[in-house]
Formats: C-alpha cells, sequence, structure tokens
C-alpha cells in the first residue's frame, strides 16, 4: 500500500481499506473551508451564490451548503426538482432550449427563469407573465469574448448556441424581463472576470439599468488557492456601484466542489505492454469522463510524473474502449494487484456525468464526517444499470 496519509484526510492506510471500492468520498471538513470562502463573497461583496448542479449536486450534502448559499441553479428540469426538494432555497433554471410538456412544472417550482433566446421569451411570455406565482424572468447573452480552453467548454466560440449576441438581441421584447445572465468561464481566476465585463458592458450596457439583477453566471474558481477573491469583492462592490446597487448573482458549481473528496480505487490487474498497465475498478469512460473530454490526468495520492519516481504504470479502466486510459504515474514502491488507488478533486463533475457503460458499476458514494467517520451513503448494482434500459 502506498502512503495514503497527507494534511487532506485523517484517515490512515488501514482505515481506508473499510471503504468500498469503488467509492466517491467526499470530506465533510473540507467542504466547509470551499463554504467559508463562498460566504465571505456573498457577505463583502453583496453578490448572492448559488450553488450549480451540474457541476456538485451530491443532494445528501445540501444542508451544509444551504446553511451558507442563497439557492441553486439548474440546467433543466430535473436539476430544478432537485433543487427544489433537496435545497429548498432558491431555484434558478435556464436552458438552451425548454419543452412545452415542461415548462409549467419548471415555473411552479422555480424563483428566476432565464431563456436563451428571444424566441424561447416569445414563445413562453404570456404562460410566463400570467403564472398565478411571483417569478423572474431574465435573458442570456453572449458578450461574443471568453478566454477558455479548450473550445469545447467555450460558450463563446462562433457559433455558439448559448446565449444571445448583440446583433440578435431584441430591445422591443424586453417587457417582463428582469436581468441579464452571461456565462464565459471554465475554471479561471477573477482577473477574466474583469476582462470580460467590459465586454459585457460595451455591448449591453444600455439595458443594464432596466434591470434588477445580473448574472455573472458560472466556471469562477472562487476556493482555488491562487484565485484572487479580494479582486473578485471589489469587482462586484464596483459593478453594483456602478448600476445602483443591482443584485449579481454568481453560480459556481465546481468551486463548491472543489478539492473536497476523493475517488477510491483498486488495482485489479497489472499487464505490460511496452509500459506497466495496471487495470483498475474505476474507469475514465464511466466514472471520470472529463478525462477523455478535455483531456486531464487527475492527481493520484503518493504518486509523480511518469517516471519521476522509480514505478511507473499506466492507469486504465476495465472497459471494452481502448481508450480508457487515465494517465501514467509513477510511485516508489512497484504496485500490487488488490492495492487502493486514491484520485483527488472527484467530487466535482464526475457523479453528474458518470455512466454505465459495458455494465460498469457505479461508484458507491460516502462522506467521511468532520470527526473523521466514514459513513457509506449509497451503493449501486445491477438494477441501477437495468433500470436505465428497456
Amino acid at each position: 500500500m502506498q502512503e495514503l496519509k497527507n494534511d487532506r484526510c485523517e484517515y490512515l492506510s488501514h482505515q481506508i481499506e473499510n471503504i468500498p471500492s469503488p467509492c466517491y468520498v467526499l470530506e465533510e471538513r473540507l467542504l466547509e473551508k470551499n463554504l467559508v470562502i463562498l460566504g465571505r463573497v456573498q457577505k463583502e461583496s453583496g453578490a448572492n451564490v448559488l450553488l450549480a448542479l451540474k457541476g456538485f449536486a451530491m443532494w445528501s450534502a445540501f444542508p451544509q451548503c444551504a446553511k451558507v448559499l442563497n439557492g441553486i441553479t439548474a440546467s433543466g428540469l430535473h436539476e430544478a426538482k432537485l433543487g427544489a426538494e433537496k435545497f429548498k432555497k432558491e431555484v434558478h433554471t435556464y436552458s438552451p432550449a425548454f419543452k412545452e410538456e415542461e415548462i409549467e412544472e419548471i415555473l411552479a417550482i422555480s424563483d428566476h427563469v432565464i431563456f436563451n433566446s428571444f424566441s424561447q421569451w416569445s414563445k413562453y411570455k404570456e404562460i410566463a407573465l400570467n403564472y398565478p406565482k411571483k417569478i423572474s424572468f431574465g435573458i442570456r447573452v453572449n458578450p461574443e469574448y471568453s478566454e477558455v480552453e479548450p473550445p469545447i467548454y467555450n460558450p463563446c466560440i462562433t457559433g455558439s448556441r448559448l446565449g444571445t449576441t448583440k446583433k440578435h438581441f431584441r430591445a422591443d421584447m424586453l417587457e417582463g424581463i428582469d436581468g441579464l445572465h452571461f456565462h464565459t468561464h471554465c475554471e479561471q481566476n477573477s482577473d477574466a472576470l474583469e476582462r470580460t465585463l467590459l465586454h459585457f458592458e460595451e455591448k449591453f450596457k444600455e439595458f443594464i439599468p432596466q434591470m434588477k439583477w445580473i448574472n455573472f453566471g458560472g466556471g469562477h474558481h472562487i476556493t482555488r488557492a491562487d484565485y484572487d477573491v479580494d479582486r473578485l469583492i471589489r469587482i462586484i462592490r464596483d459593478f453594483k456601484e456602478r448600476y445602483n446597487g443591482i443584485e449579481v448573482y454568481l453560480e459556481p458549481g465546481e468551486a463548491v466542489g472543489w478539492k473536497c473528496g476523493f475517488l477510491i480505487g483498486e488495482v485489479l490487474d497489472i499487464v505490460n505492454n511496452g509500459i506497466d498497465i495496471a487495470i483498475l475498478d474505476v474507469s475514465a469512460a464511466a466514472h471520470m469522463p472529463d478525462c477523455l473530454e478535455m483531456p486531464y490526468r487527475p492527481e493520484v495520492r503518493g504518486s509523480g510524473e511518469p517516471n519521476e519516481k522509480k514505478h511507473t504504470y499506466r492507469f486504465a479502466g476495465n472497459t471494452c474502449l481502448a481508450g480508457d486510459v487515465i494517465g501514467d504515474y509513477s510511485f516508489d514502491k512497484p504496485l500490487k494487484i488488490g492495492e487502493r488507488v486514491i484520485f483527488e478533486d472527484m467530487i466535482h463533475y464526475t457523479m453528474v456525468k458518470n455512466n454505465t457503460f459495458n455494465g460498469v458499476p457505479l461508484p458507491s458514494i460516502g462522506k467521511i464526517t468532520k470527526s473523521g467517520e466514514f459513513k457509506l451513503l449509497k451503493s449501486f448494482g445491477y438494477k441501477d444499470y437495468k433500470m436505465r434500459l428497456s
């Protein structure tokens, strides 16, 4: 067993063995540290911070999050229902396009509903404005500026379907619209927001004074160690001052779940084909698809870069996909079949995106409480795979 003890988890190696494999494990005290930072942003800037369920939807942690955050933001009906049921605070819902058969249920459980286009607003305006409950409506705009790489994550590239550009903005259709929403970031610092606001205001400044709120979207990496929180607070304060105290919303998902938990797996076999390959019970394709989409190489506890340490292995999943490869890692000691490995920072954009490709079981879900106790929250089996099919 590689040494697993570090300053992020008080669990010792023999305790790690008691966690089922594979399993996503939330560390409550680390989530609390993130929430303290986000709470400071709210208090000192006057902004409202929402939890974006697209990045972190572990609803067993919602009570902890709801003590600090003002609500959730959903990308459609099912996320909105989960937020309304389990978070029990504000629900903000945006979708690139709403379905007719879902719109009334979305209105019933949402406090803010944001439309992607004036076409969608025109289609649903009558039912929206006559709905028997107070709802605030907005339009997502595209400032045509973003610093995001790779292009698959850039919502402002040429040809993007996300948001209305200035060219197609309908000033004559703003009756009933209370706010504007833009989302241009992905894992970025506050300097990127400062530059983005220049473009947003250049294109849409004339409409801001008639709005009640502006939503700065997500992708703000607020809880990352090098994130300039003071700058973010200043940016928000300055913006609010320019526009007579207008409400500002932020909707990070990744920043809430950032570095507050891990995915534990097990070495099932070790083969060699020019390099030692460790076949695991965790899969890039099924359990951490961002490894293949971005791509990126997650950190493994106790490991180094390829060939940095004495023994290098390629970590691969147990599916038929030839490209189900997580990355190459080196260790001081040889790995053994049956040994546990820990992938760091596996709470955000994992549970929300995983799948049962090849019938591979979904990882269990657990947490380490603030007192250091492991609690298994949920396990998955054949029925979960079967019920997705017919």
